[in-house]
């Protein structure tokens, strides 16, 4: 039987909500999330992308309000006007976008793509993974390939928080050190994540809402630890690189917290996260937003130079994606064709033989093959127009046409599987044999 199906999205992202609105969405693991949304009543496929800045889900349905409802419910207790839908084509669009790093809090940021590979393993594990979601995400992760290898999006130094790791590296060797992030929010995140990949062997996250700092800490390659602000004082003075960026109106470092050894403090508050006073210890080097500000102004003008080249890959890309969609629909609907026919012409042409064998002088081998051949000529000639008209149709989204085949030609179609111009661009799955394939041609995978 063929079934149409269509995605449905759902996300909640550091653009639509804050901190509280994410850590409410996110799910205890990206796997379990998607064994319950294919759980879920008319749910085919699912894909969860959980991270500090974004929990995103993805539901394949026969129908997109299936897959709404279905979203709905699993992002039941999150703020409303902090959650943002999609519809089919929107969330491919924006699915490739996140691969891409344009949907980063620092454009063209390598980490996304990485986590887009695990949520794609995590929902193969779990059970989501079919043939339309096995194209979008598979396409997505190579849109964010060639975003970073054919341009310059993710070059250079561009948020204040990689330039804090920057800094600290011109006067230290990071690499086995231990980092203290003061704030788990936009910045802190970004110097966390930043911190962890430059060679750190942990990294202490200190927040006003432990949970928010353990959230952090999960998401980070390394060793981390999460403590409340109170504890400051006791991991300060085992930390060689501290960066403070929190929101506070006064100073939550003091001199009294640092200066126990060699240290390099970055201050990215406004107002200021550290005591001026700091600056004066004789082992600790301070930083200030005066003083990185220069650092990242350059980079950041290239990389949005850079998402220009990134958009047009992914425009180019998103069309050959739903082309694909497209050709897979209309495949589907001749291969029905051709089964039906095939049914009819086997059918008719075992009464001829059966006739004609019946009389006096019977057929021959070469007679019946002759017929044979006749048989499966005249099915091809005639069905080679609706077949060129119906990949047509398919092509310019004239789904009429194709529920009007589907209607004719196959025996298994009802309400259910009707393809709607809310589908548009919809997978399908193939029951035609290899004899058949080859007769209406394979399906162009790239």
């Amino acid at each position: 039987m063929i079934r149409a199906g269509v995605v449905s999205g759902m996300r909640v992202t550091h653009e639509s909500g804050g901190i509280d609105d994410i850590a409410a969405a996110s799910p205890e693991s990206q796997r379990l999330a998607v064994s319950t949304l294919v759980s879920a009543p008319d749910v085919e496929e699912a894909y969860v992308l959980s991270t500090c800045n974004r929990v995103e889900g993805y539901v394949v349905t026969a129908d997109s309000a299936d897959g709404r409802a279905t979203l709905e419910a699993f992002f039941e207790g999150v703020d409303a006007d902090a959650v943002i839908a999609s519809d089919h084509e929107s969330s491919l669009r924006h699915l490739l976008r996140v691969a891409a790093g344009l949907e980063s809090v620092v454009v063209g940021e390598d980490q996304i793509i990485g986590q887009v590979r695990t949520a794609y393993e995590d929902a193969r594990s779990g059970g989501g993974i079919g043939e339309l979601l096995e194209r979008a995400v598979t396409k997505a992760i190579r849109v964010g390939e060639r975003a970073r290898t054919e341009t310059a999006i993710n070059e250079g130094v561009v948020s204040l928080g990689s330039a804090a790791t920057r800094l600290a590296a011109t006067d230290l060797d990071l690499e086995g050190k231990t980092a203290l992030v003061v704030g788990a929010g936009e910045m802190g995140q970004l110097a966390a994540r930043s911190l962890a990949d430059s060679g750190v062997d942990e990294v202490v996250v200190a927040n006003r809402t432990v949970p928010h700092a353990e959230h952090l800490v999960d998401d980070l390659p390394v060793e981390g630890t999460a403590v409340s602000l109170e504890a400051l004082e006791a991991v300060a003075a085992d930390a060689e690189v501290v960066v403070a960026a929190t929101g506070s109106a006064d100073p939550v470092l003091e001199p009294t917290h640092l200066g126990a050894r060699e240290q390099v403090v970055v201050d990215l508050g406004q107002p200021r996260d550290v005591r001026p006073a700091a600056g004066s210890l004789e082992t600790v080097t301070l930083y200030d937003l005066d003083d990185i500000e220069e650092l990242t102004a350059e980079t950041r003008e290239q990389r949005l130079d850079a998402a220009r080249d990134v958009e047009a890959i992914v425009d180019a890309e998103f069309d050959h994606l739903c082309a694909q969609y497209k050709r897979a629909r209309a495949d589907e609907v001749i291969a029905a064709m051709y089964e039906s026919a095939e049914r009819l012409k086997r059918r008719e042409l075992e009464t001829a033989l059966s006739r004609l064998e019946a009389t006096d002088d019977g057929l021959t081998d070469d007679q019946r093959e002759i017929i044979e051949a006749m048989a499966d000529a005249l099915v091809g000639q005639l069905l080679a127009p609706p077949t060129k008209s119906l990949r047509e149709a398919a092509a310019e989204d004239d789904w009429a046409t194709i529920n009007t085949a589907l209607q004719l030609f196959d025996p298994d179609f009802g309400d259910d599987g009707v393809v709607t111009a809310g589908a548009r661009t919809a997978a399908v799955t193939s029951e035609a044999s290899t004899d058949r394939d080859a007769s209406i041609g394979a399906l162009d995978d790239d």
